[in-house]
């Protein structure tokens, strides 16, 4: 791969390319025309942006047409994607069977009863009663953070280098994208891998889900994440953090994220949630968090923060933050606030559920009576939180540590944890992950349900999820669509009008 400074894209030799993937065509391991623009492996080398170059040079090749798109036995090229026997799941309402959504472009153009008329040129896909319902989104995202012990590595964001850091955020990003994630929300990386990622995703250099970028955590000096490092180091910066004291510092550091590509600002307001520290340890004053909010919001950023405590998550509300993460007080009154404001809360309660399942230490607490008894206590409160917060309409969001001690790739055990231990309805949690996960990146007209006029992100699932959940939850989709594209798995049998 080169890079051309003048015209600044990547390129390669294309009709080397072209070459290879016909090699591969012609030994039957690969359809050119079927797979090129979903193969990982190439998708990721050209990127999508530039893989329409190589489609021309194998059209040439072939005689087929200049788009890359295989013609019917009329010469016309197919230009729709027609999936007919539907169960459709639709991100709002409950499934309805033996319906037909149509995509064309990137973009869905109708979804109903009727079986549409297929035109000639449409690949149409019968899905057999299958599930289609909109991609997902997950809330609370680490990309930075490696999965296993890292208690032996490093302070937190010093795990590895910086490009390692880079490839790791992309494998996790791709995990999450192939397990049905199509919206990333970041809640917390190292330097500046977040916003580095996202633009090779948008510029077509990477493969990946739609990522809403995080930066560095604010707090302040002597915060939970500051104590990760020993003062006498002297490191000039931290890895996943940084240290503002003062409502000043913390306009600055705000502006300076953001900046860098930052797209939702993460504070560090308290201890607690499975950091050292009681729930109502407050790591910043009112006049720090009200900066950081207002900043922030003056920059059309988002803004998320560690809350334990009730005071501080009320403080918080109060303020305008727009997520509130674990949310571990959620009374009846910071309830009604909640959905009041309609401000988002991702619980991220299956870390705590993890960690008393195990006898590891999680990255900041020791496992110690104690902190486990604390635990069990939180956890049995949220489970009955849970759905008193959902019956009053708080905009609940997916999403956790995942990292350390949740390994990246094991998010569908959280859909187990609200749905078979906190009791909520499959339906319910699935529209945490469509619909709320749209509207919090203030995206919900054009994602998050599945409705004509809306952008094609859709999953193909094998079995109905608001009947089981384990179809979702335990196993990949069948097929991954993002702007109308296949991007992870394959359409069943197919047909073409």
């Amino acid at each position: 791969m080169f890079f051309n400074p003048r015209s600044q894209d990547f390129f390669v030799d294309w009709d080397r390319a072209a070459t290879d993937i016909m090699l591969r065509a012609e030994a039957g391991t690969l359809d050119p025309w079927l797979h090129l623009c979903n193969h990982e492996p190439y998708h990721t080398a050209i990127g999508g942006a530039t893989i329409n170059r190589v489609n021309n040079v194998i059209g040439a090749q072939l005689g087929r047409t200049a788009s890359g798109l295989r013609p019917n036995e009329k010469g016309i090229e197919m230009n729709r994607l027609v999936l007919t026997n539907v169960n459709l799941l639709d991100g709002e309402n409950p499934a309805v069977r033996n319906r037909t959504v149509v995509v064309e472009g990137d973009r869905i153009t109708s979804v109903g009863a009727d079986l549409a008329t297929a035109n000639d040129g449409d690949r149409v896909v019968d899905l057999q009663g299958r599930t289609v319902m909109p991609g997902m989104a997950t809330c609370h995202y680490h990309s930075t953070l490696p999965s296993g012990d890292n208690g032996g590595l490093a302070p937190y964001g010093y795990e590895f280098p910086a490009p390692y850091q880079a490839l790791l955020a992309h494998r996790n990003l791709m995990t999450a994208l192939e397990q049905g994630y199509t919206i990333v929300v970041g809640a917390g990386s190292s330097r500046e891998i977040d916003p580095g990622i996202k633009k090779a995703i948008e510029d077509g250099l990477v493969l990946g889900p739609r990522f809403v970028p995080s930066g560095r955590e604010l707090s302040t000096t002597g915060h939970a994440n500051d104590l990760t490092i020993p003062w006498h180091w002297g490191l000039p910066e931290l890895g996943a953090a940084r240290n503002c004291d003062g409502a000043e510092a913390f306009r600055y550091a705000v502006r300076d994220e953001v900046k860098k590509g930052v797209e939702v600002i993460k504070l560090f307001v308290t201890r607690g949630h499975l950091v050292k520290g009681a729930n109502d340890t407050m790591e910043m004053t009112r006049d720090e968090l009200g900066a950081a909010i207002e900043t922030a919001h003056e920059r059309g950023v988002l803004v998320r923060g560690h809350l334990a405590g009730k005071r501080a998550i009320m403080m918080s509300i109060e303020l305008g933050i727009d997520i509130v993460d674990h949310c571990d007080e959620m009374d009846d009154e910071v309830i009604s606030a909640l959905a009041e404001t309609g401000i988002f809360v991702v619980p991220s309660i299956h870390y705590i559920k993890a960690f008393l399942n195990t006898e590891k230490d999680s990255m900041f607490t020791k496992s110690s009576a104690e902190a486990r008894a604390e635990s069990k206590r939180n956890l049995e409160f949220m489970y009955d939180a849970l759905p008193k917060a959902e019956a009053a309409g708080v905009r609940l969001l997916l999403g956790d540590d995942y990292g350390g001690l949740l390994r990246h790739g094991q998010y569908g055990e959280e859909l187990h944890t609200y749905i078979e231990d906190a009791g909520l309805a499959p339906l319910a949690v699935i529209r945490w992950a469509t619909r709320n996960g749209a509207d919090v990146i203030r995206r919900g007209d054009d994602l998050g349900t599945i409705e004509a006029g809306k952008l094609a992100d859709l999953l193909v699932i094998d079995g109905d999820p608001s009947d089981d959940i384990r179809v979702l939850a335990d196993k990949k989709p069948l097929a991954v669509l993002k702007g109308g594209q296949i991007v992870c798995g394959a359409l069943p049998d197919e047909h073409s009008a």
